[in-house]
């Protein structure tokens, strides 16, 4: 063997990772990159874009292991898009015209690194493109969420051909192989009307995602038992799909230990619902004062990551800034800190939930069904009440109730009455509380067991990473 043919193979795989905007979608690619370091000595490159880099997520990237860099692509001009166009046209949109910087990234990469794979997250599939261009041996799509929005979009394309009408429109929930039935209503925001922008795209990923060499999605087999079994079978034009989650957050060592978690050292077991809409969430004011009230009335234990409201903006307003945009405690109802003082806290940052869902006083999670906090919450054993705000939200609250049966919803009035009943019954483990808390255990079980040497989470991503290597012997 020539020098240079031993030195690049004394080099370590490296694969490029594209994060599309949000850190509920660089969180678990991250930990995607920490698992394949710590398992098979893998190094990555996470490709970022600099114009929604917010501060929380440049703290997140520079407290990784020196196995995983990070590099942010440039701002775009995205001016020409009409004004309040949705969270999926402008990731779309970035991705597109980032395409010719990304070809120059990659090539780069070739060059410095035994660079294996290309891994692209959901938003991110005409960046394939570049990989191509750039030459790098494989492609892979890594999907933030389950299997049932992955065969949703899988069948989008179809569906648009032949569905009359819009979702919301349809008398019958979408029924599709292995998912449980989704009311139309509960379809992602995005795909609710056929004439925005937003819908075009994702019926344009949906027949991207095909094109991959494979498709990684961060779930596991115990979660969504029949549509593993259905997506296991080939089908012509479709990739192999692979399970390979719970992938979570393992560390904050980018967050101080902050006061909350003092103040559930000092509350018994599972007494505290943990109140969280995630890195993005917020509430109208209307909304914020009847969950106030709702816990108020419950009598439970709660911390709550409080921010302003939505009312000048969308439910995901915080979605590319983490931080509250004003004082959130102006717009809760009069008196409610005080009253509350004795058996709640207020807190304005949600960086901390993967400790405070591991905290013994965490007894359950009131969630917006974004996926990251869903696994969180498995992962940690904690029943959820599920409270869904925007994107595809609702139909991970069908799926979690319907389906897993670890959630129980809160109704769609929302009223003060219905939230403190929802709460006392998945505290007090009564009733559908009872039934909760029992598959929740079973899965925490499963997610745990998936994770171990010969696991089906291991075996899965250990058949992906041979895949990546084996190419460079042929």
């Amino acid at each position: 063997m020539e020098a240079s043919g031993m030195a690049e193979a004394r080099r370590p795989p490296h694969v490029a990772m594209l994060v599309t905007p949000g850190m509920g979608h660089l969180i678990p690619l991250a930990e995607l990159a920490k698992r394949l370091a710590a398992r098979h000595g893998v190094t990555a490159t996470l490709i970022t874009f600099a114009s929604t880099a917010s501060a929380t997520q440049r703290a997140f990237l520079a407290s990784l292991p020196p196995t995983i860099a990070s590099m942010f692509l440039p701002p775009v001009d995205l001016s020409d898009l009409p004004h309040g166009a949705s969270l999926a046209t402008l990731m779309s949109e970035e991705c597109v015209r980032l395409v010719p910087v990304l070809i120059g990234v990659l090539t780069g990469l070739m060059e410095t690194t035994r660079l294996v794979a290309y891994v692209a997250d959901v938003l991110g599939t005409d960046s394939f493109d570049a990989a191509v261009a750039a030459g790098v041996p494989r492609r892979y799509m890594f999907f933030t969420g389950n299997l049932h929005w992955l065969t949703l979009i899988l069948h989008l394309p179809e569906l648009d051909d032949t569905m009359p009408g819009e979702f919301r429109d349809l008398a019958e929930p979408v029924r599709l192989p292995g998912c449980v039935p989704i009311p139309g209503t509960e379809v992602m925001s995005a795909l609710q009307d056929k004439s925005n922008p937003s819908y075009r795209w994702m019926v344009h990923h949906g027949e991207l995602y095909r094109h991959a060499e494979a498709i990684l999605v961060n779930s596991f087999d115990a979660l969504e038992p029949d549509a593993p079994r259905v997506l296991s079978h080939p089908e012509p034009g479709r990739p192999p799909v692979h399970n390979i989650g719970p992938l979570t957050r393992t560390d904050a060592s980018d967050v101080p230990r902050a006061a909350c978690l003092d103040w559930l050292d000092r509350q018994p077991p599972k007494s505290v619902i943990f109140v969280s809409f995630g890195s993005g969430g917020s509430l109208p004011t209307e909304q914020m004062h009847e969950l106030a009230l709702g816990l108020e009335l419950s009598g439970q234990r709660f911390l709550w990551v409080v921010r302003s409201p939505s009312d000048e903006g969308a439910l995901h307003a915080n979605y590319y800034d983490a931080e509250s945009k004003k004082d959130p405690l102006a717009y809760l109802p009069e008196g409610f800190v005080e009253r509350t003082k004795d058996v709640g806290l207020l807190v304005p940052s949600w960086a901390l939930q993967a400790k405070v869902l591991a905290h013994e006083a965490t007894g359950g999670f009131l969630v917006h069904c974004g996926w990251n906090s869903v696994l969180e919450s498995l992962v940690h054993g904690v029943p959820m009440v599920a409270w869904p705000l925007y994107a595809k939200q609702g139909q991970n609250a069908v799926m979690l109730t319907e389906g897993a049966g670890v959630a129980i919803r809160v109704l769609m009035n929302k009223k003060k009455e219905e939230i403190a009943a929802v709460v006392r019954e998945i505290m007090a483990g009564q009733g559908e509380g009872a039934e909760v808390r029992a598959k929740v255990a079973a899965l925490h079980k499963a997610a745990t067991e998936a994770l171990l040497e010969g696991g089906a989470t291991m075996t899965a991503l250990d058949e992906v990473v041979h895949k990546w290597t084996c190419h460079e012997d042929n």
